[in-house]
């Protein structure tokens, strides 16, 4: 894929809710091949540690490749933090990362996890 597509997929969903405050296409090395952040907030983990994110996910999609044959390749990872609510979609041996304000009700993550679903789908 291109980058102008990883880019195309940031932006369809970033419009999906007001609540998302960061979507990045992270490469099988942990590298950032495209992103969108809200403008209006602070970023939670510095350059240092966004990298760290960055390749642990990288190593997670990895090891994760494992248990595809047995139980199927993963859909989504949703994970609650204290701080902000996490969704990772897979395509192909990238990911989608989102981060989404922690106050968001489990209605509206659902809203937004269906419709990240066809996006992630199309480039799958």
């Amino acid at each position: 894929m291109a980058k102008k597509d990883y880019e195309k997929i940031c932006d369809a969903i970033t419009a999906i809710s007001p609540y998302i405050r960061f979507v990045g296409v992270i490469g099988e090395s942990g590298e950032l091949l495209a992103h969108r952040r809200r403008s209006d907030l602070v970023p939670l983990l510095n350059a240092k540690n966004t990298q760290y994110q960055f390749s642990h996910i990288a190593i997670k999609t990895d090891l994760e490749g494992f248990f595809d044959k047995n139980l199927g390749e993963i859909e989504f990872v949703w994970e609650e933090r204290k701080k902000v609510q996490t969704i990772s979609f897979a395509i192909k041996k990238q990911r989608v990362w989102i981060s989404i304000d922690k106050k968001v009700i489990r209605s509206e993550m659902l809203r937004i996890i269906d419709s990240c679903l066809p996006i992630v789908k199309k480039h799958s």
